[in-house]
């Protein structure tokens, strides 16, 4: 009787693996776009880059009826949400869910583009690019001078604050949907620190085995778009190494696309997170780099062979003028970094007073003692005297 009401078709579901969350930061510096926009070898305007990217994300929908995906702004002066965007409408559905028909035989307008939405599309595709394009339009009109001023600065720390808060909730909400327990029973259950007894407990009480891949949890990864500079970032040294160690710890991979430049703390985000990074040789790319290198997730990458990065830049930031330093001080307490010793030798962060010793004095300087000549008992010095070349 099962197989005639289709309940075996909706009970093979819960065996299904774990949906994957797409989390996309995207670098919105306008500063950083125009520079990369006027270099005419790797032209890329934001425009092309932002087509590219919904596609990406249109992929990643497509891999899996179950995936999501959320995309933050990092901009000069604020973390911005572009997608998903609870205050701004995205379509014309009514609270029933239906889509309001016009005369037209077209859907109304969404996202206050202007232009009639397309009823042949996949409806989360259509969303999902309405709110990003609006929401983007609506974050560059907001955007005044003085909010310029930073040049190169982007808010890369809050950014990667909202997209860690956005993966929490929505870890919690998917585990108690199918879990019905304990969110850390599935993103935590693979920590070194975690006894064989509470694994076994926690094994037991999931509805769904771990052989069929549900036990793992949602499955969330970020990736980075960067275009700006590392010294923009160094004043965010801080809050960017918190974000990338809850990171490391939640076992969530960073990926970065850089598009322009170099980063330092990006470098040291994804090689501690297990992540990919790629510097891009050829923007104009971008969209075969997203589909080829970031498109798989930890599921899949598994077994396949993902580009790695050897000369990472370990550099870090001084807590004193934000400078990225090869050498520096350390306090041996609160471990915090200084480029030269402090004022009156007390660390900035927790007050403790530090030793520098003899740090600045001149070395002492030892005069040597010249060597006596030894005489032999007849006079002549027990040191050799050159002889002069014979002639021919």
């Amino acid at each position: 009787m099962n197989a005639v009401d289709a309940t075996e078709h909706y009970g093979t579901s819960a065996h299904d693996p774990a949906p994957s969350l797409l989390t996309v930061i995207i670098d919105t510096n306008p500063h950083a776009w125009a520079l990369l926009e006027q270099n005419e070898k790797n032209q890329l305007p934001f425009s092309t880059a932002l087509a590219n990217i919904l596609v990406f994300l249109n992929a990643h929908l497509a891999c899996n009826y179950a995936n999501e995906v959320a995309v933050v702004a990092s901009h000069t002066h604020k973390a911005a949400w572009l997608y998903p965007s609870p205050n701004s409408p995205t379509t014309s559905a009514d609270s029933d869910g239906d889509v309001t028909m016009s005369n037209n035989n077209h859907m109304s307008t969404g996202g206050g583009s202007g232009k009639p939405s397309q009823v042949n599309k996949y409806r989360p595709f259509r969303i999902v690019e309405e709110q990003v394009t609006s929401n983007l339009r609506h974050l560059v009109d907001s955007t005044n001078r003085d909010d310029l001023d930073s040049g190169a600065s982007t808010m890369m720390a809050g950014a990667l604050t909202l997209a860690l808060s956005h993966i929490n909730r929505r870890t919690i909400a998917w585990a108690e949907a199918h879990g019905g327990g304990d969110a850390s029973s599935f993103s935590r259950s693979g920590d070194p620190d975690t006894s064989t007894t509470s694994m076994i407990a926690r094994r037991s009480t999931t509805t769904t085995a771990t052989n069929d891949g549900a036990a793992e949890g949602l499955q969330s990864r970020i990736l980075i778009i960067s275009v700006s500079s590392a010294t923009g970032s160094a004043h965010q040294y801080i809050p960017i190494m918190n974000g990338i160690f809850a990171c490391q710890r939640l076992h969530i991979p960073i990926d970065v696309c850089k598009l322009s430049g170099d980063a330092v703390f990006l470098q040291q985000a994804s090689d501690a997170t297990k992540g990919i990074y790629m510097s891009l040789s050829e923007p104009r790319g971008l969209l075969q780099y997203l589909m080829m290198a970031f498109l798989p997730d930890q599921r899949s990458r598994k077994h396949l062979i993902l580009p790695t990065r050897v000369d990472v830049d370990f550099r870090a930031a001084c807590f004193c003028h934000r400078r990225v330093v090869d050498i520096g001080f350390v306090c041996s307490i609160c471990l915090s970094i200084f480029c030269e010793p402090p004022e009156n030798g007390d660390c900035l962060t927790c007050g403790t007073h530090l030793d520098t010793g003899d740090y600045g004095a001149k070395p002492a300087v030892v005069v040597r003692k010249k060597k006596k000549k030894k005489i032999r008992p007849n006079g002549v010095s027990a040191t050799p005297t050159p002889t002069p070349t014979p002639g021919p």
